[in-house]
């Protein structure tokens, strides 16, 4: 679909609302609408300065943020445009939120082929960051499940890509950042199900080696994550619960979801949120589940969204938010790497209680800028404290190069230049493919900026 470009002037408001899921750095921002497919180079031509096509803004660093910029607000193109009952494969503008895919897919039978903990995210913004779900081992990332998408640069040239046409404008894309152009519609290839439900299991480990080894006992189940307590030490360091879930293999009730209710109604002070706080949370956690084994049913918003039942759960780190710190170490320094950074996390005193561990799988990601690698994932937040917090996350940055693994972009507030271009060394290449309209904090903040100009 596609329509006349938008008065840009009418269009731009100067706002500082628009801000990263956690809500630091906060930055100034033009806000610009783009409600129609045609929209983007005509918007362009009547703007001064870089700009950034965003959705949602559930990024968690500056990624999504362009400091005194132009962001281009991409979730007016939100339409459903056309479906394949048979091959399962969607077609939608970029702009639409993969809880408006669910509700549309679920009732058919379908449901998304790879998913992050939050399902109020963009299609575009997912493909941006070519997220990542529990199903890593047995699906691959985001970015494998489209099939093509169309890109539309400032110039108002527009490419087809896919694996086999413009195929590298494709792999720039996918994770790309928002940095090659605007996407304004994808395809994506939707997974049957029978049913909401999901067979869980939940088993409690003690330490790193208990988790290798229960992930070696159940190589065939398709989401697998886990929680870990980083607060522990002594018999209870690395403490977690191992999470197992399959869809129901029983056919069941496919209906879309009730909207949330509850929200978090105001910011918490600062001083909530501390190590014996978030000991406390942990332990009670941990032993919430009363038994070494468990099996039940869920359905799948708790098993796949626990969080967005809450709206504005961030509201819970403060006024000054939040930083997420999130790795993958290849298998080679894993185990190793792994238990060095939760000892380090550990001794800090700066505890997290959403701290998610699992493994990476083999299967490659499309995307040239793609964070995900083979081996152990560790994500975890803080809340910030700037004398404590980011002096943590320098050392944790260099742990993790320093153990052969990357930080993930879309979750990043702190990493160095010298990190990102160590732990991302194609990024050079990826220059080639950038709109030169285009740009973003996180990319000045690592590159100094670089452009193909």
């Amino acid at each position: 679909m596609s329509h006349s470009a938008v008065d840009p002037h009418a269009a731009t408001t100067a706002t500082p609302a628009f801000e990263s899921w956690g809500r630091y750095p906060k930055y100034d921002a033009k806000i610009v609408p783009l409600n129609w497919q045609s929209d983007f180079p005509g918007v362009m031509a009547g703007l001064r300065g870089g700009a950034l096509p965003v959705g949602l803004g559930r990024s968690y660093g500056d990624v999504c943020l362009l400091n005194h910029g132009n962001l281009l607000q991409t979730t007016g193109m939100d339409r459903l445009l056309d479906f394949d009952s048979e091959t399962g494969v969607l077609t939608a503008e970029a702009g639409v939120s993969l809880a408006k895919v669910l509700d549309f897919a679920v009732p058919r039978g379908y449901f998304l082929p790879v998913t992050p903990g939050t399902k109020y995210v963009t299609l575009g913004g997912a493909i941006a960051n070519d997220i990542h779900g529990k199903n890593h081992e047995a699906a691959g990332s985001f970015g494998n499940h489209i099939p093509s998408f169309e890109l539309v640069r400032s110039d108002g040239s527009r490419r087809l890509c896919s694996p086999t046409e413009n195929s590298e404008w494709y792999t720039a894309t996918i994770g790309g950042m928002g940095l090659t152009g605007v996407i304004t519609w994808a395809q994506l290839r939707l997974r049957p199900i029978l049913s909401r439900k999901i067979d869980y299991k939940g088993i409690q480990f003690h330490g790193i080696d208990e988790f290798l080894d229960l992930k070696q006992r159940f190589p065939n189940m398709e989401y697998t994550v886990s929680w870990v307590d980083c607060a522990s030490t002594g018999r209870n360091f690395a403490r977690g619960i191992f999470m197992l879930g399959e869809h129901s293999k029983e056919p069941g009730e496919l209906k879309p979801s009730p909207e949330p209710k509850l929200v978090f109604p105001f910011d918490m002070p600062g001083f909530a949120l501390n190590h014996t706080t978030v000991s406390l949370f942990n332990s009670i956690f941990f032993h919430k589940q009363r038994k070494p084994h468990v099996r039940k049913v869920l359905d799948y918003e708790p098993f796949f969204y626990p969080l967005d039942a809450v709206l504005h759960w961030n509201r819970m780190y403060g006024k000054r938010g939040l930083v997420q710190f999130q790795y993958a170490i290849p298998w080679q320094h894993a185990k190793e790497g792994t238990i060095a950074i939760l000892r380090e996390i550990a001794k800090s005193g700066l505890a997290s209680f959403l701290a998610v561990l699992k493994a990476f799988g083999e299967i490659p990601s499309l995307g040239m800028m793609s964070f995900p690698q083979a081996g152990i994932m560790l994500a975890l937040d803080f809340p910030i404290k700037p004398d404590l917090t980011f002096p943590l996350l320098q050392r944790l940055g260099e742990m993790t190069r320093e153990f052969g693994g990357r930080l993930y972009p879309a979750k990043d507030a702190a990493m160095t230049p010298a990190q990102f271009q160590a732990f991302y060394p194609q990024w050079e290449k990826f220059t080639k493919f950038r709109d030169p309209r285009l740009n973003s904090s996180f990319w000045e903040r690592v590159t100094g900026g670089e452009s193909i100009l």
